[in-house]
């Protein structure tokens, strides 16, 4: 009998101990019925759902964990759609007070980015870029496509820092900079999942995303903003839907790695410098390269690809110069490894030499 209600004791021990050894394992104010509901979906697709951690296999974002828990924001600080779209008061570069998704998101064609004035790598690239695809997008833009550029250094970036950084890179119509609390901004880059995390190895401070999307239809991609320019408009043209004068992406891709296999120095050129120079067509943002590789010291012209920021700091006086010539539009490096930039140069050799033939070929017929 006395082993009969061992037994027994020993059973009732283990039934009322199994809960609390399940819910110790829990976290802080969690129960075992919530970590039952608990579920992952998309910012972006909210449709998309998962028991578990991992991507959006629409648009690549982190699924974000959902839980009874309420979002830091408070109900005043999120739109009705609240879950996608912070809708926190932010300032143009012209002193406007917005309201991010009431005022520049809802019912509209959007690319977001985020930059900082003072970036000494990605953002003048990006910059530069996102002016190529305001070209080829026309009189779209600020009618059916609307770019944003939003700081993360909004405690360095006013309205008027903004301002004057817009009107260094000619932007038009259509094109917003913007700034404000610091708390809110880092809010938007986490809900629209343009966030980064640390990297020891990179020191511009962000991954230079461009998140695309027609908030009305729910279509949204993200790229890189410093993907090719054209492959950037044709995707951003169907969102609008002028589908019929879209080429195909496919042969785009192919024509591109064509281009790439044929010669390195041409792709390096389109890629890394085509946004801001020419060879022989004058000036961009930068000057006209025609030459360059005659005109200085190849020396001089590897280190301006490499580390410009460097030449500035040491006030070197041609770097000084062409800095004030050009609006203090501070030149990216570019991260090219030695090879690359060696291959970037004599492309430049070859091309210089090109247009003088081409040159003295017309003035002979």
């Amino acid at each position: 009998m006395k082993r009969k209600y061992a037994k027994l004791l020993l059973l009732g021990m283990l039934t009322f101990s199994i809960p609390i050894l399940i819910n110790s394992q829990l976290p802080a104010g969690v129960s075992f019925a919530q970590q039952q509901e608990l579920e992952y979906s998309c910012s972006m697709h909210p449709e998309v759902k998962s028991k578990k951690a991992g991507s959006c296999p629409k648009c690549g974002m982190t699924l974000k964990q959902k839980s009874g828990e309420r979002d830091s924001a408070t109900s005043g600080d999120v739109n009705s759609d609240s879950s996608r779209f912070p809708n926190v008061e932010l300032i143009t570069q012209d002193g406007k007070k917005v309201r991010f998704y009431d005022d520049l998101i809802k019912g509209k064609v959007v690319a977001i980015e985020l930059m900082y004035t003072t970036c000494r790598y990605n953002c003048p690239l990006e910059t530069a870029r996102l002016v190529q695809l305001q070209k080829l997008l026309g009189d779209r833009m600020g009618k059916e496509v609307f770019f944003y550029s939003i700081t993360i250094e909004p405690e360095i970036d006013t309205p008027k820092v903004l301002k004057a950084y817009a009107e260094k890179y000619h932007i038009g119509p259509g094109w917003t900079f913007l700034t404000g609390k610091d708390a809110d901004i880092k809010l938007i880059s986490k809900k629209l999942g343009l966030d980064s995390l640390p990297n020891a190895n990179d020191p511009d401070g962000h991954t230079p995303h461009l998140l695309i999307g027609n908030e009305a239809t729910g279509l949204w991609m993200r790229n890189s903003a410093l993907d090719n320019t054209k492959f950037l408009s044709m995707k951003i043209e169907q969102l609008i839907g002028y589908r019929a004068q879209t080429v195909n992406a496919a042969a785009a891709n192919q024509a591109g790695a064509v281009q790439l296999n044929l010669d390195k120095g041409a792709y390096l050129f389109a890629t890394r410098c085509a946004a801001c120079h020419t060879i022989g067509n004058g000036d961009k943002i930068g000057p006209d390269l025609l030459g360059v590789t005659s005109s200085r010291d190849l020396n001089w012209l590897r280190r301006t690809i490499i580390e410009p920021d460097k030449l500035l700091e040491e006030k070197d006086p041609i770097a000084t110069a062409l800095f004030k010539q050009y609006k203090e539009v501070q030149m990216p490096r570019l991260g090219l490894a030695e090879a690359d930039v060696n291959v970037l140069i004599d492309f430049m050799k070859r091309e210089t030499a090109s247009f003088h033939e081409r040159a003295k070929a017309r003035t002979q017929n």
